[in-house]
């Protein structure tokens, strides 16, 4: 089946998957980020500055998501 997408409507359906699949793995991503805050770690000496915990469950979330789209 030959599709008849062109690119912008192809980008605006990729832009709606990604968002479903954030918004869909957002939660454990927020769990694994408040997990990881709950366990102490060794300090380093430099102090370091540290975002939300929803930053961090965003930051997680964005960055294995691209791994659904390869294959």
């Amino acid at each position: 089946m030959h599709r008849s997408l062109n690119p912008a409507s192809r980008l605006h359906q990729e832009a709606i998957q990604f968002r479903i699949i954030l918004a869909s793995t957002y939660p454990f991503f927020l769990v694994a980020a408040l997990v990881q805050r709950t366990i102490p770690q060794a300090r380093s000496a430099m102090p370091q500055r540290r975002r939300s915990v929803f930053a961090e469950a965003r930051a997680m979330a964005v960055s294995a998501i691209p791994f659904v789209f390869m294959g």
